[in-house]
């Protein structure tokens, strides 16, 4: 047969080929594929559309009427000036320094409370070892607003009232973070720490340097999570703290919006202020948050 004869041959199967698939090789038609693009589209605008309104008022001059209708989005003199005025109302650079600390040292404590804690939970054999990851399991269950008097009585008799270690302290290691290392830990190879124990290496350097490297995914969703609760929280700072030089951010662009509850801009502003840490920390670990997320899944 002559190749003209083949790609004759050859070009009415291809092009009876489906040309959108899924992930199982299943033909996708043209109908689902509009309306799962439309509901994309629609949870983009519910998810990033606050933002960029937020952002977009922000960059408003104040001649500007951000109140129009029909909305304007785009502004017509873009101006950083608001941002100025917010730093000239309030500290908001001191307040920023200060949650930065709360967040890093979060991070931290997670990062290694928690990696520890699920490396012993998933690995170690000991009698208690259920016991244990039920405790962390019925901890999930408890809201904190059901404890947060009795946080704030053992901080007021440890002497950490209005310090930010008594902020730090409460949230230094989290159940979910914990059970999301130990589901990590559990889904690696016996078989490697195995030949590792025959090889003679003891507990810590198996987990050292075997058991940790395999798992940086989920220590990124640990490290993305611990950063986030640190730097959203705003209940828990608001009650251990007093001192107006230790204010978190979150306590402080609460002052701004109480005090300027009429001049949007600033309080956009302010919110973008707080915003951006999160995307910058997100975009710089995004390649490990994904991957993570399947190593420590929640099994059922």
């Amino acid at each position: 047969m002559s190749l003209a004869e083949k790609a004759r041959t050859e070009r009415p199967v291809a092009a009876r080929e489906p040309r959108v698939a899924d992930e199982h090789g299943r033909r996708i038609r043209g109908l689902e594929l509009v309306w799962r693009y439309l509901l994309l589209l629609a949870v983009l605008a519910l998810t990033v559309g606050p933002f960029l309104w937020q952002l977009s008022t922000s960059l408003k001059g104040p001649t500007e009427d951000i109140f129009s209708s029909p909305p304007a989005f785009l502004p017509e003199h873009p101006t950083l000036h608001n941002y100025e005025r917010v730093a000239e109302t309030i500290p908001v650079w001191d307040y920023a320094l200060n949650s930065l600390k709360v967040a890093a040292a979060n991070v931290v404590t997670n990062c290694v409370g928690s990696a520890l804690a699920g490396y012993a939970l998933a690995r170690l054999r000991y009698k208690g070892r259920r016991a244990a990851t039920l405790a962390f399991v019925l901890a999930m269950l408890v809201p904190v607003e059901g404890i947060v008097i009795a946080q704030f009585t053992t901080m007021r008799e440890l002497g950490l009232n209005n310090t930010l270690v008594g902020v730090v302290l409460p949230g230094a290691v989290a159940a979910m973070n914990v059970l999301l290392m130990r589901n990590a830990f559990l889904n690696l190879p016996y078989e490697i720490e195995e030949a590792a124990f025959v090889d003679g290496a003891n507990v810590w350097q198996r987990f050292r340097r075997i058991a940790l490297p395999s798992v940086r995914g989920t220590l990124a969703v640990v490290a993305i999570f611990a950063f986030m609760g640190a730097w959203d929280d705003f209940l828990w700072p608001l009650i251990v703290l007093s001192d107006p030089s230790k204010f978190t951010l979150t306590i402080g662009l609460n002052y701004l919006h109480g005090t300027f509850a009429n001049d949007e801009r600033l309080v956009a502003a302010g919110t973008v202020i707080a915003v951006a840490p999160l995307i910058v920390l997100f975009a710089c670990l995004q390649r490990y948050f994904f991957r993570g997320v399947g190593e420590g899944a929640v099994k059922g």
